[in-house]
């Protein structure tokens, strides 16, 4: 069992789980449930862990926003000297209102709109991670039009071997929608530095998510360094940053963690090598295994020789088990002692939505709670109002204090943008 699971801010005291100096049972209580909480002190030991083994090069984090996008975790990264790593305009907007400027910020995606670019050129970014020749040329014509120069990265799809636990979160790979195919690289970044509102400043790659071995780090890292030095020998004349994206693993069970003293051996000479000031945007890293779902045991009950611990958390709350086939540990807060074995499942009408399937888990009975366990990433940034189901609140712990920072949606916020008398419009 990975030992960060059980030491990113959540420990038993006096015979139940906290959230550093705050009882589970107490948020609970207080805020009800299903109900995320993030341990902003597990936040911190992340970002100081892997800042520290990169501090021998010039580098920067950028949060990957994806992972977990509300305003207080953005806020608490940002405090910490992070940027962002931002693939919408809707993240862009996020970033602002959470102190986060321009040159704070980095836009990867890729489909962004004409729309995004726009907004994206007036605050002033620091780069955009250009993902194909269609999307450099529309940049171009924008930022002409704005009276403005574009300054990009080239993501290059590294083209390199990468194992993760599903095939939807490797991204480096050939054939993969992401990023300029390494073939057509060189062509397309020399076009980056000659069309006159574009100026070429990086390479960029992500390879994909929740990745623990090194080497396809290594891998596309050599690969970007050979384009690196076509492109300098091509001309190009203001090549600053080598973006390597994120990606590194955490723990959700018996799997191994990215181990950071080998990913910082094997990134560091090679960042050194290219001259060029490292950025890495870590998402899942920082807050996974720094946020539990809470919920409430609702039923249990006995179905064609199973046994069905039934929840108030659903699919629409944590997506990653039906959509990943992901595994998320379960602990009881309070433990009674004995064990079980059940389907772990929520109220939603779907035969996928469940937690665990025939999983050896406490005793419990209704009323009980239970932790899902690394949840702070991809968790409510994937949730949803799938059966008309009010999205969960989110709490932060820091210390022996704790603050909701996003409120429960309440049945009026599901149908506040909807009309039953709709006005019609005739072509």
């Amino acid at each position: 069992m990975g030992e960060s699971v059980l030491t990113a801010g959540f420990a038993p005291a006096d015979g139940a789980l906290a959230c550093e100096g705050v009882s589970l049972e107490t948020i609970a209580h207080e805020v009800g449930t299903p109900v995320f909480i993030y341990s902003a002190g597990a936040i911190r030991d992340a970002y100081t862990r892997l800042d520290r083994v990169l501090a021998p090069v010039p580098h920067r984090l950028h949060y990957s926003v994806k992972a977990n996008s509300s305003l207080a975790v953005l806020a608490l990264v940002h405090s910490l000297g992070a940027g962002v790593d931002i693939v919408s305009g809707g993240e862009l907007h996020r970033a602002r209102l959470a102190g986060l400027t321009g040159p704070d910020i980095v836009f990867s995606g890729v489909g962004k709109t004409e729309r995004e670019l726009r907004e994206a050129l007036a605050a002033g970014i620091l780069l955009f991670n250009v993902e194909s020749e269609g999307e450099l040329r529309l940049l171009d014509r924008v930022a002409g039009d704005m009276r403005l120069t574009a300054p990009v990265a080239l993501r290059v799809n590294p083209e390199v071997s990468v194992d993760t636990p599903h095939h939807y979160t490797r991204t480096g790979e050939r054939g993969d929608k992401f990023g300029v195919p390494y073939g057509d690289a060189l062509a397309v970044g020399r076009l980056a530095f000659t069309l006159p509102h574009t100026r070429l400043l990086g390479l960029d790659m992500h390879i994909g998510s929740q990745v623990s071995s090194v080497d396809p780090y290594r891998d596309g890292m050599l690969r970007l360094l050979e384009l690196v030095d076509d492109l300098r020998a091509a001309g190009a004349p203001d090549l600053r940053y080598l973006d390597i994206g994120g990606g590194l693993a955490v723990t959700y069970d018996a799997e191994d963690p990215i181990d950071l003293d080998a990913y910082a051996a094997t990134v560091l000479p090679n960042a050194a090598a290219s001259a060029l000031k490292l950025l890495v945007e870590p998402g899942r890293y920082l807050v996974g295994n720094a946020g539990v779902l809470l919920t409430r045991v609702l039923y249990r009950k006995e179905g064609g020789g199973r046994e069905f611990v039934i929840t108030d958390a659903g699919m629409n709350d944590l997506l990653r088990p039906s959509h990943y086939n992901a595994y998320h540990r379960i602990d009881s807060v309070r433990p009674r002692g004995g064990r079980t074995r059940a389907d772990i499942v929520g109220p939603v009408c779907e035969s996928g939505d469940f937690v665990a399937l025939g999983r050896e888990v406490d005793d419990v009975r209704p009323g009980d709670l239970l932790a899902i366990r690394s949840a702070g990433a991809y968790g409510f940034a994937m949730s949803s109002n799938y059966n008309s189901r009010p999205r969960a609140a989110e709490v932060m712990v820091d210390g022996d204090r704790f603050a909701v920072i996003t409120a429960r949606e309440q049945y009026e916020d599901l149908v506040r943008r909807e009309t039953v008398h709709p006005t019609w419009r005739t072509a």
